[in-house]
């Protein structure tokens, strides 16, 4: 008991104890908002990577569909309801 009052007293430990106190808890960069940063970090980096393994798809697709009329044509009448003049075009909508 008597160290623990001989450390406590001591001007070093004590602004020692209460810098780390203000590290963890206190200061804008604290310990605790530097982990919920990381923990972000992580899961925008893994969004990134899965944004980008989609972007690759996409182009891939969009290759496909601009070296192919056939197609291009198919996707163009199924996603935006295109159609040629003499067609006539029913939207069969299932509930």
């Amino acid at each position: 008991m008597k160290k623990l009052l001989k450390y406590s007293s001591n001007f070093y430990v004590l602004a020692t104890l209460l810098f780390l106190f203000w590290i963890t808890f206190i200061d804008s960069n604290n310990l605790v908002n530097h982990f919920r940063l990381s923990q972000k970090l992580y899961q925008l980096e893994d969004q990134k990577e899965f944004y980008q393994e989609k972007k690759v798809k996409i182009m891939a697709e969009r290759e496909e569909l601009l070296s192919n009329p056939e197609l291009l044509e198919k996707f163009a009448r199924e996603r935006y309801l295109m159609k040629k003049q003499t067609e006539d075009l029913y939207v069969i909508v299932e509930k």
